[in-house]
């Protein structure tokens, strides 16, 4: 796990986001996920979190005050604590908001308009604003009020379909796939309606829900089911599957002629290759109990090192199975720097997997407390020490305790 050379990070001013300013009054993953990508692209976000929290911060793995889940989304932003439930809390809301290039928000249907951030309202006052809007199933239809998550969403998308067993049995994805690709639209989008208010000065509405994204995400399973009906559970080809070493296991596979000769050659099982049954994927398909029992033995006699030099040898579509640690010490992942390092308080050193697009993000900063930085920010945005006071004194806004000292 190393930081990339700072020689080859980009400056804060070549990023193409660089000045941009980003309300992220969003929780959880998929707007937090955008504004971050923003962030990561030079924009500057004030993260918004009421008294209680993002509550992304209680979710998953939690120490303390945070959780991965909350690093992984709000790296690097800047956090301000306001009670928009009180009626200076929510002027001062909306001041933040007027004052931004873009404001993302992912609350039910009609709650931004309730604390006074609706899109009408702050569009009627600044027109090139782009205001990103994220929910479960969209503003409006018979589930726009539905409760919306990530499991839920892989449920009724098909998703879950997607990754059966091969007993036809619905899995859940092992990943908060829903929320993520979400945030990845949404960021897409974002940046759309940024390059054409750039060329036109006119901002716009983006809006995205969970449930669009995810069938966005599934769009050539859906035409397959489309053309010819539903599909058995399992691979598309023989052999394909995940075999057990002497001491791990090794994914291959053959999805052509040509690779399964390959294949059978690294096997050296070259008999296969004057075998009917093996004749092609089709008649693979067919025997595929037969032939992947038979890989099987064979694989299980090496170690995992030996086949994976032999496969590569043999030009076969083949990788060992790794855990997380693994990864971490990929020999590719240290050779591209694909990690870089969050210095995160009270949590020391953690990798971090930024956006691929390397030339184009900036070195990953710790995810903030909350309120870390009310105090700053408010100060920034030209209020006075007397009327910051009174706020803190009301409740009106919070500072996290670590930094209320020093701002003191």
């Amino acid at each position: 796990m190393r930081d990339a050379p700072h020689d080859t990070d980009p400056t804060l001013e070549t990023l193409p986001f660089a000045g941009l300013r980003v309300l992220d009054i969003s929780q959880g993953i998929a707007g937090p996920y955008c504004a971050h990508i923003l962030w990561q692209q030079g924009a500057e976000i004030v993260k918004v979190e009421p008294p209680t929290g993002d509550w992304g911060r209680k979710v998953g793995v939690v120490h303390g005050s945070t959780s991965a889940l909350g690093i992984a989304y709000n790296a690097g932003k800047r956090s301000i604590c306001i009670d928009a439930t009180t009626g200076a809390g929510k002027d001062l809301l909306l001041e933040l908001a007027l004052r931004a290039d873009v404001v993302v928000q992912n609350f039910r249907p009609q709650v931004a308009e309730r604390l006074g951030v609706g899109y009408e309202e702050l569009a009627r006052r600044r027109p090139e604003l782009v205001y990103v809007s994220i929910s479960g199933y969209g503003p409006e239809g018979p589930y726009a009020d539905y409760p919306a998550s990530d499991s839920v969403m892989q449920a009724d998308t098909g998703l879950m379909f997607a990754n059966r067993d091969a007993d036809g049995t619905p899995r859940r994805i092992g990943m908060l796939l829903a929320d993520a690709a979400t945030g990845l639209y949404a960021a897409q989008a974002c940046a759309a309606a940024l390059c054409r208010r750039f060329r036109t000065g006119r901002g716009g509405h983006v809006e995205l829900n969970l449930f669009d994204a995810c069938c966005a995400l599934q769009a050539n399973n859906l035409l397959e089911y489309a053309i010819a009906g539903p599909s058995a559970a399992g691979p598309v080809s023989a052999p394909n599957g995940i075999y057990a070493t002497l001491d791990g296991s090794v994914t291959l596979l053959a999805l052509n002629d040509a690779q399964f000769a390959k294949l059978c050659r690294a096997l050296e099982r070259e008999d296969w290759l004057s075998d009917a049954r093996f004749d092609n994927n089709a008649s693979r398909m067919a025997h595929a109990a037969l032939l992947n029992q038979q890989v099987a033995q064979i694989v299980a006699t090496g170690t995992t090192a030996a086949w994976q030099e032999k496969l590569t040898r043999h030009d076969v579509l083949h990788a060992p199975v790794r855990t997380y640690a693994d990864v971490l010490q990929h020999p590719q992942a240290l050779h591209r720097q694909t990690f870089q390092t969050i210095e995160q308080p009270g949590l020391g050193a953690l990798p971090f997997a930024g956006i691929p697009a390397t030339g184009m993000r900036r070195p990953v900063g710790p995810a903030p407390d909350n309120g870390e930085h009310t105090v700053q920010l408010l100060q920034e945005a030209g209020f006075t020490r007397q009327a910051i006071d009174q706020w803190l004194q009301q409740g009106v806004v919070r500072q996290a305790a670590t930094q209320l000292a020093e701002a003191q």
